[in-house]
């Protein structure tokens, strides 16, 4: 048994997995770390507002990926294996329409984000804020561009090397402001959402001189964006992201200022632990488009589920964890934080066995309108059961429109696979 573990444990999937987990890890203690500053520093309304900023900034920057995730995932493997001049035409072609897009859509945000604020996120921060919020999403996108394409490169070192290096700069910063008293909403943006992404783009320009010039001869070509396939993913993936945020959304709506900030604060720790979840599925999702047969599906699929036991085991653990814990990190004023995140733990299980469908129906099955269908459902289940349920439960109403959601999308997925599971050779 020994002999397999340790044979299992040297396979290249495996130990980009442990690199990739390794590097989430440091990022989730990072996280953890501005959390515990941050809730010590900042009363809890006041949290609640920056979580809330945060939050739309995050989703923003999900939405501005426009489905390329998917197509990068399809198309860079085997153009950086073969060495095929190619990529850096499909990276310039990629790069160049979604910053387009993105700056369109900031613009149009900037434009309109006060009168939004008034009439439903509700956190009454200055307009400079709601600017700054709207101005570090293109950031994030670029951020999150050039990670996909490092993993896409299977660079784990480097993409993790240079993500947490940039938390350590936001960390000095942080604690220098924390030290002095003197941190804001505004000035907590300014760190995570500008000064960290361009610590990551310099160590990365600082590697990779050599590629420039040849990305500057590089044509752009519409046809790379694969708006079919690319645009359908987007629109699936949006439906998700926009759910997993609408909880925290509608608490604000339904001006639940303090439960905002206890709530916010156990989906930060939930979100870090489905950062493992997609550290995994980055790993395994070119291995899922590379399968042409039902014996080759069957091992994948195996090992997917195998490997999403970890963040399922996390999820456990969050559950398990005592009262006392969260008020020895949070302090007893941040309690009911722990309450929130026991009722969010059990039901996340869920999103890391359903994401093993979801990679091998987008990746091996290509066929995103099944992920479209499964995430509107998850969208609307979590809009509709948090708006009911809110009034009546507080806090606790979102986790239970969480699980119902769930349940419903992935069995969409299930029965989605199933049927292609048939039609693979």
């Amino acid at each position: 048994m020994f002999k397999r573990i340790a044979t299992f444990a040297k396979e290249p999937t495996s130990i980009n997995i442990f690199i990739n987990s390794i590097g989430n890890y440091l990022n989730v203690g990072f996280i953890a770390f501005f959390a515990l500053i941050l809730v010590r520093t900042m009363a809890p309304a006041e949290y609640g507002v920056l979580t809330v900023l945060l939050g739309i900034a995050y989703v923003l920057a999900n939405i501005m990926e426009f489905g390329t995730t998917a197509t990068i995932y399809s198309t860079v493997p085997g153009l950086y294996a073969d060495g095929d001049k190619r990529l850096y035409t499909f990276i310039k072609s990629t790069f160049f329409y979604q910053t387009l897009f993105s700056s369109i859509v900031i613009l149009a945000l900037i434009i309109t984000f006060p009168y939004l604020d008034t009439v439903f996120f509700k956190t009454g921060a200055p307009t400079i804020t709601l600017y700054l919020t709207a101005f570090s999403v293109l950031f994030y996108v670029w951020q999150n561009f050039l990670t996909n394409i490092l993993l896409a490169a299977n660079k784990f070192f480097r993409s993790n090397l240079y993500l947490n290096t940039a938390n350590v700069v936001k960390t000095i910063l942080i604690v220098a402001l924390g030290y002095f008293g003197t941190i804001t909403t505004s000035e907590v943006i300014i760190i995570f959402g500008m000064v960290g992404p361009l610590v990551y783009f310099l160590m990365l320009l600082s590697k990779n001189k050599q590629l420039i010039p040849q990305l500057k001869i590089a044509n752009i070509d519409k046809s790379e964006f694969q708006f079919g396939y690319t645009m359908t993913y987007f629109a699936a993936s949006q439906f998700y992201n926009m759910g997993i945020r609408m909880d925290l959304f509608l608490l604000s709506f339904f001006g639940l200022r303090d439960e905002v900030g206890f709530y916010g604060l156990s989906q930060k720790i939930i979100l870090s632990i489905i950062a493992t979840i997609v550290s995994i599925s980055q790993v395994l999702s070119p291995q899922f488009a590379t399968v042409e047969n039902k014996a080759q599906l069957q091992k994948m699929l195996k090992k997917g589920m195998m490997y999403m036991m970890i963040p399922a085991g996390i999820f456990v653990a969050l559950f398990l964890t005592p009262h006392t814990v969260f008020d020895l990190v949070f302090t007893p004023e941040y309690g009911p934080t722990a309450d929130a995140a026991h009722a969010l733990a059990l039901p996340f299980i869920l999103n890391a066995f359903g994401t093993v469908l979801m990679i091998f129906i987008l990746y091996t099955v290509k066929k995103p309108i099944y992920i479209l269908w499964s995430n509107i459902s998850f969208f609307i289940i979590i809009t509709v059961g948090s708006y009911l349920l809110i009034p009546i439960k507080g806090m606790f109403g979102p986790p239970i429109a969480i699980a119902g959601a769930f349940v419903v999308a992935n069995t969409i997925l299930l029965i989605a696979s199933i049927r292609e599971y048939q039609r693979v050779g």
